[in-house]
């Protein structure tokens, strides 16, 4: 009954395994209308329409990551490590004029990847307290290698889903994207769009939840293979934070209105619909500040 009356209002359910990983979905009917979705296939199967709406994505998640930097300087100076946090940042910032100015898919890939391998070797540096039970020596999955890297992955997973309903209640196709390369079973348009939104709602989440000890080392089960995984109490305590997140209020950089947390993503959905259709100019990503 549950399940039957989330699907005629629309609300997807997720089942995801322990470790975050994606297990099934249960949706109502697809929306949206035919000419948004051939458009969508239009741009997909075209490089050059694909790489402005693949800039947007790239900028706009370098710039939040910079900005997780930039606010762990200004309101924990005395407790990070300042000069390499600086470094990164402003490595970051230099990067933004390349990637505003790529000619391909395959360079912005490579500048992405040269971004996100500078934050992650920082990231670390921004767990402040219980720093022994959460080690960072740089980003690892299937399967998470330590407790830092596990929860990554699970908010991530969350995220993924969230983006997925999102697009779906636009009416565009989760696995054709833009900038991430098309696979198999894989939500590329949805992998596409989470990305300038993981430094916000996931690494931002996963600091402070290490940092105002709402988990512990302890929450964290190490598999003989390696694998690190949350037990059933700290990923509950994940969810709760996760869904107090969404409740939070934040001005909207385009919209310039207050909205909750969790709109964001069906916000800048919809507003890759409307630049699809020809509404806007051009894809407006979300600039964290």
């Amino acid at each position: 009954a549950l399940m039957g009356a989330c699907a005629a209002r629309g609300i997807g359910l997720t089942f995801l395994r322990p470790s975050g990983r994606f297990l099934a979905r249960v949706t109502g009917p697809v929306r949206g209308n035919l000419l948004l979705r051939k458009r969508q296939y239009q741009v997909a199967e075209d490089e050059a329409a694909c790489l402005p709406v693949a800039i947007a994505f790239v900028l706009a998640k370098i710039a939040n990551s910079r900005m997780v930097i930039e606010r762990a300087l200004r309101d924990h100076a005395m407790l990070v490590d300042t000069q390499a946090l600086r470094e990164v940042s402003a490595f970051l910032k230099a990067t933004l004029p390349a990637v505003r100015d790529a000619d391909s898919l395959e360079t912005l890939r490579g500048l992405e990847g040269s971004a996100a391998k500078q934050y992650f070797r920082v990231f670390g540096k921004l767990v402040l307290r219980q720093k022994e039970a959460f080690p960072f020596q740089g980003r690892t999955r299937r399967p998470p290698r330590d407790n830092l890297n596990a929860l990554l992955s699970f908010l991530y997973a969350l995220l993924t889903n969230e983006v997925v309903s999102a697009l779906e209640s636009v009416g565009l196709d989760p696995q054709l994207g833009f900038f991430h390369a098309h696979r198999p079973g894989r939500p590329a348009l949805a992998l596409d769009m989470m990305e300038e939104l993981r430094p916000v709602f996931a690494d931002r989440l996963a600091l402070t939840l290490i940092n105002r000890r709402q988990i512990k080392g302890s929450g964290f089960v190490h598999k003989e293979s390696g694998a690190v995984l949350m037990d059933d109490d700290t990923r509950k305590k994940v969810l709760v934070a996760w869904q107090n997140r969404k409740r939070e209020e934040i001005i909207h950089p385009f919209l310039k209105e207050r909205i909750p947390f969790g709109l964001i993503p069906h916000v800048q959905a919809q507003l890759l619909a409307r630049y699809l259709r020809g509404d806007l100019d051009a894809y407006p990503p979300f600039f964290w500040s």
